[in-house]
């Protein structure tokens, strides 16, 4: 599907992952890559959607666009998690379909998975529950695109498919405390108290609640592999098939860190989703991906990235 002829318009294309997806795209030597700044088109609006798409008639959308956060962000701004993320992604898809686009990648969220999903989360199991309380808002808007992608797969012969991508992280990723992710929250909390000499952090949760996490790097590889070679309905699982606990993650980081003090666990705080790994047969079976990077390596990475870097966060909408 990807070739030196291909035009692909990646939206969220300036952000964490979407820099990432778009340097793989060149790298494949893609015909040309356009990338949709938020400065130029909202796309929440369909006349800038429009916009976009005669601006950069692609053969192909990779939809990384979103408003995205962790469990403070969801529980501070659910109507806008769920308006933002379900009005770009179904318009979206919609004017690609009309405007005659070859192939739509639309690039969902773990957070879509039922709360108590048995362990590994296997594709089948998506619609057999509710999602976690404190990111169902931005978990369902993300997987009604699964039900448009499949229902316009169906109706009309638009070839979209669904990847579910897990929780990720790496150089790059956004450490601003107010909305920050699990992996840069804590690592600027052990830098920071490391520094300051406090003798203490604090954690929200129990530290029991386990998370599976995907190097960006390995996660821009997998969405480019299945924009080139994966033309089916079913949803796809990317991640690495291995959890660890928060309990765990914390001592990690606070080992890579050099930070020495106490943690302190807010049990007032929610732990959010209990588990989290996924079975990542299907993306080995349809189109060959496999996550490159070991977690440890990805952290220092991570780690060393932020303290040469020292900014303050991006801005928590990636749909730039």
């Amino acid at each position: 599907m990807l070739d030196t002829t291909t035009r692909v318009m990646v939206t969220g294309g300036a952000g964490f992952l979407g820099r990432r997806v778009v340097e793989r795209l060149q790298l494949a030597g893609v015909g040309e890559v356009f990338v949709p700044r938020r400065s130029e088109y909202d796309l929440r609006d369909r006349t800038a959607i429009r916009a976009a798409l005669e601006q950069g008639k692609p053969d192909v959308v990779i939809h990384l666009a979103a408003v995205v956060g962790g469990i403070g962000a969801n529980r501070a701004h659910p109507g806008t998690f769920f308006y933002d993320n379900a009005i770009m992604g179904i318009e979206l898809m919609e004017q690609a379909r009309i405007h005659g686009v070859g192939k739509f990648v639309a690039v969902g969220t773990v957070c879509a998975y039922p709360k108590f999903t048995p362990v590994p989360f296997r594709e089948e199991d998506l619609w057999n529950g509710y999602p976690e309380e404190t990111n169902a808002p931005y978990g369902l808007a993300k997987k009604m695109l699964l039900v448009q992608a499949q229902a316009y797969r169906s109706q009309y012969g638009f070839n979209a498919i669904y990847l579910l991508p897990v929780n990720l992280y790496g150089p790059g990723d956004n450490f601003d405390p107010e909305n920050s992710h699990v992996v840069p929250a804590l690592i600027k909390k052990c830098v920071d108290a490391r520094e300051q000499n406090l003798p203490y952090i604090d954690v929200w949760g129990t530290g029991s609640a386990s998370r599976e996490f995907l190097y960006v790097d390995d996660a821009a590889e997998g969405i480019v592999l299945a924009a080139d070679k994966y033309d089916g309905a079913d949803p796809v699982n990317l991640g690495v098939g291995r959890e660890i606990t928060i309990r765990e993650l914390v001592q990690l980081i606070a080992k890579l860190s050099g930070y020495r003090g106490e943690i302190r666990w807010d049990a007032s705080k929610p732990d959010g989703q209990p588990r989290r790994a996924l079975d990542t047969t299907k993306a080995r079976e349809r189109f060959g991906f496999i996550s490159r990077t070991s977690f440890e390596d990805g952290l220092r990475e991570t780690l060393n990235w932020y303290l040469q870097t020292r900014r303050t966060g991006a801005p928590r909408t990636t749909a730039l």
